[in-house]
């Protein structure tokens, strides 16, 4: 801690190595997009960051523990780090892929673009409308649902820019989001729009069923993390619930996946091009595992200590729970037609309609009113989820 710098606490170090977690495997798969050796070196270098944090956080949590109950509260404060720990791991093997682009990953980054949420680079023009302004006058996560992973200058990368970061024309940021929401950040920030792209034919051969499994296990997996800091933060044991049916069926994807790369690798010319693809699944079997290990307190109904809460509120993208009201502009449009992601920053983890819950809907998915709602993303998207969807917090409080 450097002088003048304020003593750091559990709470905001807990929020640290979350947001840390998530910008590391947001950098794992930009390195494995851009086959980009320099993101995969940037990768290990906020490992480093996570492991000195890490080690603070089970410092303090030591000495924090005054009584047997507080031992007890913090030891789920460690084991939610430790399992934090576990997906910055997952994150460092996911940038081990990155390099020069061979056949199986070749298939892979293609089909990667359409994945819920891509990877993109914007150089800021001179000119544009973004340039020469903050980051936080932008407002890239709640007006687009576009985060801003690293920005570069002069040949180096600065990770996760702070608000106040301003943007210079020549510029390059690396960004994540839905496809449109980019789309809509780049034409703000002076290019052309992505170039629209067929989507990928319905799968031949073995290997492009393992392709499309490693995507699928990747959406997944983001999807489980999410629903896992929700069920922490509501103390929701019917989303910890979620988390291990999401876990259990990444056991079925993964043997699915390895049954189809058994499969095709007599047919190619060099199957060593496929120890990436088992490299990528083995990352994502190990992000599965963490979020089901954060959500093991919750299924057992144990008390959570308030610190927990606390930095899941603080860190950058935050759970919220909405409810689809009646004759609101949600009521019978379709997630598509409502844009909820740009519209808002917010991304749609879960619905539950009645007992059943609908993981990662897809863009057709048409809200009813009773639809309770679990999605992530920035702070300020919440009250514009609410708004969309006629959630009245007061009536709410009232109501109970």
């Amino acid at each position: 801690m450097t002088e003048g710098e304020s003593p750091r606490t559990v709470k905001a170090l807990l929020a640290e190595i979350k947001d840390l977690s998530e910008l590391m495997v947001d950098v794992a798969y930009a390195a494995v997009f851009f086959s980009d050796p320099d993101l995969a070196k940037e990768v290990n270098q906020l490992e480093d960051q996570m492991l000195g944090d890490l080690h603070a956080l089970r410092k303090l949590s030591i000495l924090a523990a005054r009584s047997p109950e507080d031992a007890e509260h913090m030891a789920k404060v460690l084991a939610i780090g430790s399992a934090i720990e576990r997906i910055s791991d997952a994150a460092v093997d996911i940038a081990k892929v990155a390099g020069p682009v061979k056949g199986a990953i070749e298939m892979l980054i293609k089909d990667l673009r359409f994945a819920d949420e891509i990877v993109s680079r914007i150089k800021v023009r001179e000119g544009s409308d973004g340039a020469g302004h903050r980051l936080d006058d932008l407002g890239l996560p709640v007006e687009l649902g576009v985060w801003v992973i690293a920005a570069r200058q002069q040949g180096r990368w600065q990770m996760d820019p702070h608000g106040d970061h301003v943007l210079n024309a020549g510029e390059v940021l690396l960004v994540r989001g839905p496809e449109d929401g980019i789309n809509q950040a780049r034409v703000m920030l002076g290019n052309l729009p992505l170039p629209d792209q067929q989507e990928p034919p319905a799968a031949v051969s073995e290997l492009d069923r393992a392709v499309d499994l490693i995507v699928e296990m990747k959406n997944s997996a983001e999807v489980a993390v999410g629903l896992a800091y929700s069920a922490l933060l509501f103390n929701d044991q019917a989303l910890a619930s979620e988390v291990s049916r999401l876990e259990e069926r990444s056991d079925a994807i993964h043997y699915e996946f390895e049954s189809w790369i058994l499969r095709s690798s007599a047919s190619q010319s060099s199957p060593e091009d496929l120890r990436g693809l088992l490299h990528l699944a083995t990352a994502s079997e190990m992000i599965f595992d963490s979020a089901r290990e954060m959500t093991r307190v919750v299924e057992r109904g144990e008390e959570l200590h308030p610190v927990i809460a606390a930095a899941l509120v603080e860190s950058d993208e935050v759970g919220h729970e909405t409810v689809v009201a009646a004759g609101s502009p949600a009521d019978g449009k379709t997630i598509k037609e409502l844009a909820i992601e740009s519209e808002t920053g917010m991304f749609v983890l879960a619905i539950q309609r009645g007992r059943r819950w609908s993981y990662r809907p897809r863009p057709m998915f048409t809200l009813q009113p009773g639809d309770r709602m679990i999605a992530v993303g920035p702070a300020g998207g919440g009250e514009e989820l609410d708004a969309l969807v006629g959630m009245s917090r007061e009536s709410a409080t009232q109501a109970g």
